[in-house]
């Protein structure tokens, strides 16, 4: 059978394919707020639908529930910079997402919110730093 002859289930339910695609903006974030670093309820467009926003990957970003009604049909960027928890990363971060670059998205995302390391009273041989001597 030839790649062009498959079925794939996502062509025979498009909210299948949706509702992955809305799951990989959450992943790429760790499942945090783009703009407070929350846990992610929803996908916040940051030009709005109302403005002419599409539903496209640079255009959708995840959001807490918080953020994206607080936003509303604003411009995110002038939205976010009147917030208490404004941060320039964030919004040099969400720059590159609208920008097409997931990639420096992420890693100013992760520069933004660093995930801290579990402290733990019993050491394993895989976690021991090796000098020379």
């Amino acid at each position: 059978m030839q790649n062009r002859d498959a079925v794939f289930l996502e062509d025979l339910c498009p909210k299948l394919r949706v509702r992955r695609w809305r799951q990989s903006l959450h992943t790429f974030t760790g499942e945090s707020c783009i703009y407070c670093g929350h846990p992610s309820e929803s996908i916040d467009h940051v030009v709005p639908r109302s403005h002419g926003g599409l539903s496209i990957t640079e255009n959708c970003v995840p959001a807490c529930l918080y953020c994206n009604g607080r936003k509303s049909d604003e411009e995110a960027f002038m939205w976010y910079r009147r917030q208490r928890f404004y941060d320039p990363r964030r919004a040099m971060a969400l720059r590159a997402w609208m920008d097409g670059d997931l990639r420096l998205a992420i890693r100013l995302l992760e520069w933004a919110q660093p995930i801290e390391k579990k402290n733990t009273t019993k050491s394993s041989p895989n976690d021991w730093d090796y000098q020379a001597a």
